[in-house]
């Protein structure tokens, strides 16, 4: 095989590499140990501030599943206001007991913060 030939397989497999890395980025399944009883905890004991058009946000919502309905969630794109009072510098954020925790945050640490 010429060099030409052997480059462009190279080539080739490089960008399929790559085409498989984006799709597979950013996909979470739902966490499995989230029940409705643990999301309204979490629910009970926290704040998430998030952003339309967030994919960190999105990730975030992805590992809750269906239970993410029982979140308290304030939207920043929608409640300006409410963010710049509570200084929200990034979204996601957490706001447990008056602590701040930016981006996506493993269920297991947002479960030990808030007693859940």
């Amino acid at each position: 095989m010429s060099k030409n030939t052997w480059l462009t397989i190279v080539i080739i497999i490089m960008v399929v590499a790559f085409g498989v890395y984006l799709s597979n980025r950013g996909h979470t399944t739902p966490d499995e140990t989230i029940t409705k009883d643990v999301a309204e905890c979490i629910g009970e004991n926290s704040m998430l501030y998030v952003q339309l058009g967030c994919i960190h946000c999105e990730e975030q919502k992805e590992m809750f599943g269906d239970n993410y309905q029982d979140i308290n969630i304030v939207d920043c794109f929608y409640n300006r206001t409410i963010c710049a009072d509570e200084q929200i510098s990034g979204t996601p954020t957490w706001v447990i007991n008056g602590e701040q925790y930016v981006g996506v945050q493993p269920i297991e640490k947002i479960r030990e913060l808030t007693g859940c």
